[in-house]
């Protein structure tokens, strides 16, 4: 009975196996419901021209929606293209002229744009008067499902945390200065490399690469400075929440996979205000809307790398403590 006994694993694996099974769990949980049930449920639209004649229409749209539609009446296309520009709105129902039109972006969301597409294909089919699906902001070539975005935040993110937890393991003991000095670097480098892989190598994000370059690093640094602050707070089990975060949560409310229309509600609300969300839609309006970019998701991501530098600092200021040193 000794004998088999000795053979247990020690009561700290069986901890570390039950934190791993955990966090996968998590991670599963979060990507099947906010990526494996896209469903959508409100989706803003505009609506030009008059209703009243095209009642049917209107209804029959909303139907193969599953209602989902959420109508603004506009004064004409032209307004209604603007807030499309603006990502205010997703799709115009132009019921002006003989032949009315679908008016969508894909590069605001293909998902969504998929699902106009084929409720307009589903109108047709159902009596109703054909409509006709113009995309105003349509995937390039090098990115048609529209992925690139979400791809290559993803990898910021994890160059950004990977390295701080391998420098601390593998790495001569540091001082603060030096290892911020690190981060400025990572980030700068890492943030160029990304920018040439994605814009002139691949030619899948054409926009302006100063700013691709500058999101990109920005997102980096973002996630090195979260994950040595929690080396600080939490030492050794800095991986844990610095996963959740940017990985578990973070990265499945991004709406780089699935657009926020089509996310449950919690993931849609609190995707616009984590880092990785952030970057995502800072890319999208870079490359696609250039002359209407939003500034909400850049102000969004400034506030988390200055939060994440002066949360650094105060808490290695409290503790004592500093992330390249494993002895404190």
């Amino acid at each position: 009975m000794l004998a088999a006994a000795s053979k247990l694993p020690p009561r700290g694996a069986i901890f570390i196996i039950a934190i791993a099974c955990a966090t996968a769990s998590i991670f599963a949980v979060t990507y099947s419901l906010a990526l494996g049930r896209a469903t959508p449920r409100h989706i803003p639209a505009a609506l030009v021209g008059d209703s009243r004649t095209h009642a049917d229409l209107v209804a029959t749209v909303e139907r193969a929606m599953h209602n989902t539609l959420s109508f603004t009446p506009y004064g004409s296309v032209a307004a209604a293209e603007r807030a499309i520009d603006e990502q205010r709105i997703y799709a115009v129902l132009d019921l002006n002229g003989s032949h009315p039109r679908l008016l969508i972006a894909s590069a605001d969301g293909v998902s969504v744009a998929r699902l106009l597409t084929q409720a307009a294909e589903m109108v047709e089919r159902r009596g109703a008067p054909t409509l006709s699906v113009v995309d105003l902001h349509p995937l390039p070539p090098g990115d048609p499902q529209g992925l690139v975005s979400f791809y290559v935040t993803l990898a910021a993110t994890l160059l950004g945390f990977i390295t701080m937890f391998q420098m601390r393991s593998n790495v001569s003991p540091m001082g603060l200065r030096t290892w911020l000095g690190c981060i400025a670097l990572l980030a700068i480098a890492g943030g160029l490399l990304l920018a040439l892989i994605t814009d002139p190598f691949l030619g899948a994000l054409r926009g302006p690469f100063v700013e691709l370059w500058a999101v990109l690093a920005a997102e980096t640094a973002v996630s090195a400075l979260f994950a040595s602050t929690m080396i600080v707070l939490v030492g050794r089990w800095a991986w844990l929440p610095t996963w959740l975060l940017f990985v578990a949560v973070g990265n499945s409310s991004s709406g780089g996979a699935v657009a926020p229309p089509l996310e449950p509600p919690f993931f849609a609300f609190i995707g616009a205000f984590l880092p990785t969300g952030a970057t995502v839609e800072t890319i999208r309006g870079a490359v696609y809307f250039t002359h209407t970019q939003q500034l909400q998701p850049i102000v969004v991501e400034s506030l988390w790398l200055v939060g994440g530098m002066s949360a650094l600092l105060t808490s290695t200021h409290i503790l004592g403590r500093v992330p390249g040193r494993r002895d404190n």
